[in-house]
């Protein structure tokens, strides 16, 4: 039987409504989607949700609060199941929405979010002892300052950093030095950086010995010390492509703390490529 894992996800919570149609809307167009669908959101959430799927803990360290809309947001969460650790409990402000269009045809997504710019924690507002017993970390760079604080306490505990770079966020280069992993996306564009090369070179040069760019489909480049190489992503025909990097992100945290960084990688590209052939960020885990 595999071993149980704890882990702590650092970042962003949105309530994602997702609709399938044909396209996108044009200006002044009205669309009928084909399917509609509601989940919690978010890197680190969704990130969370694939870890605790594949079997382990996990916990959210993430901004939630008490407005009504929150409710959606902790039923999904409850479901697949993910504990909750709120870092300002008593805010009645909304969360964050994501409105996402997936075209039907090809699985291309369109997102609009406000993200978490409205609901920026401070690191007091960490819970004691939120790393007591935690096997590995992710953070999402969407709350820099809880950020942070975690991820020097995991590094001077031994605990692994993940870091999900989504995209370039200002403030993010306080907490590289205190990443095992960096996993980007071929969007991530740290100050000066215009390519696969110069990124690996940036972050290589804080000190971080594991990372990788994911390139969609395409093969994911990764430098692992001082061994490069590529890992081959499943060819599939896909549905949907919204929320595939997090889902890559939660697989990797479970498989890291088993086998090899490369081995990781390519274990995690599977569970990214099934989920995306089905509609959602959740489907994929109700059909398994």
């Amino acid at each position: 039987m595999t071993k149980s894992y704890r882990g702590l996800f650092v970042g962003l919570v949105t309530l994602d409504l997702i609709y399938l149609a044909e396209s996108a809307p044009k200006n002044n167009q009205k669309l009928v989607a084909v399917d509609y669908t509601v989940a919690a959101g978010g890197p680190a959430t969704n990130a969370a949700v694939t870890f605790s799927y594949l079997g382990n803990q996990a916990t959210a360290l993430i901004v939630l609060g008490s407005h009504p809309m929150t409710e959606l947001i902790r039923s999904d969460l409850h479901k697949y199941p993910v504990a909750i650790a709120d870092l300002d409990p008593t805010t009645d402000t909304a969360p964050p929405v994501s409105s996402i269009i997936v075209t039907q045809n090809t699985g291309e997504r369109a997102v609009i979010s406000i993200n978490a710019v409205k609901t920026q924690a401070n690191d007091d507002s960490i819970p004691p002892d939120i790393l007591h017993n935690i096997d590995i970390v992710l953070i999402d760079g969407h709350q820099i300052k809880v950020g942070h604080t975690v991820a020097q306490i995991a590094k001077a505990d031994n605990i692994p950093v993940v870091v999900d770079g989504g995209s370039w966020k200002p403030g993010l280069e306080k907490i590289l030095p205190f990443v095992d992993y960096a996993i980007c996306s071929a969007n991530f564009h740290p100050p000066n950086c215009d390519s696969p090369a110069t990124v690996f070179a940036y972050l290589h040069n804080w000190g971080i010995p594991h990372i990788a760019i994911t390139h969609g489909e395409q093969p994911i480049e990764y430098l692992s010390g001082e061994k490069t190489g590529t890992v081959n992503v499943p060819a599939i025909r896909a549905v949907d492509t919204l929320g595939a990097g997090d889902i890559l992100h939660g697989a990797f945290c479970h498989y890291i703390l088993q086998t090899s960084f490369a081995d990781a990688l390519e274990k995690a590209a599977i569970i990214a490529a099934n989920a995306c052939k089905h509609f959602g960020t959740r489907r994929w885990m109700d059909v398994e």
